[in-house]
């Protein structure tokens, strides 16, 4: 019995000082297992963002809001990019949709969208208002644990906000869409980079996107080319019409002589 006591003892002992979080609990069955409420270190490094030192394409996620009468009063679908820069260091972070938590709320003029991950170690914060029959993107707010390499950014969050901007307008009932990116300049050290992007607040009937109003970017990049082709036909065309002319002012000179 002494010697069985005495090896329990000494097992307490070594789980205590190489237990990196505290003490292990003794179960009847001989197993240890970690005190209640706390948190195994695999998990806390999970929900860190884990910065990348190359781009990638963020994930798709499509994230709903219901008013307090439970109809849908905001849907946005993006993939969203958080970006660092400090020097000539830069890291890359997207936001995985399957770890985000949506809340907010939606008012008569004004409504909110916040896309958190666990622990807070990022977000995003969308505002919206509504102005007579169109509504725009009033207010960003991002917020994001800094990459743990970033000297500078050592001990800070890089939280910052852009206000007053009217960004992602579009009537009530339609969406805004955008296929480009839209890079927001956060500050000189934070960027979000959203793509692909389409939104729509206040007035979304059965939970579904209306009439999509495109972007500028989007807008150039269908038209454009379609202008440029129109207007080397036209050159080719000109300068066809130009070879025939002379062609025949030439013809009919030598009939003359």
């Amino acid at each position: 019995m002494m010697q069985r006591g005495q090896t329990s003892g000494l097992l307490i002992l070594l789980l205590t000082t190489f237990n990196p979080a505290g003490v292990l609990l003794l179960r009847s069955d001989g197993r240890a297992e970690p005190p209640s409420g706390s948190q195994m270190p695999s998990q806390a490094r999970r929900d860190q963002p884990e910065w990348q030192r190359s781009e990638a394409a963020p994930p798709l996620g499509t994230y709903m809001l219901n008013n307090p009468v439970g109809k849908p009063c905001i849907k946005a679908t993006m993939g969203a990019e958080y970006i660092v820069n400090e020097k000539r260091n830069t890291w890359y972070f997207n936001l995985d949709p399957s770890r985000v938590q949506t809340s907010g709320h939606c008012g008569k003029d004004a409504a909110v969208l916040c896309l958190t991950l666990p622990d807070n170690a990022a977000s995003l914060q969308f505002t919206f208002r509504k102005d007579k029959n169109l509504f725009y993107l009033d207010k960003l707010t991002a917020h994001v644990s800094p990459p743990p390499d970033c000297q500078a950014c050592a001990n800070k969050t890089c939280s910052r906000s852009l206000a007053d901007e009217k960004l992602f307008a579009a009537r009530d009932g339609q969406s805004f869409t955008c296929q480009h990116e839209q890079v927001l300049w956060m500050s000189s050290e934070l960027r979000v980079k959203l793509l692909p992007l389409q939104m729509q607040a206040f007035t979304l009937p059965k939970g579904q996107y209306g009439t999509e109003v495109e972007c500028w970017s989007d807008f150039y990049r269908r038209v454009i080319p379609v202008i440029a082709g129109a207007t080397g036909v036209g050159l080719v065309l000109i300068a066809l019409l130009t070879f025939l002319f002379i062609r025949d002012r030439r013809a009919g000179g030598y009939e003359r002589l």
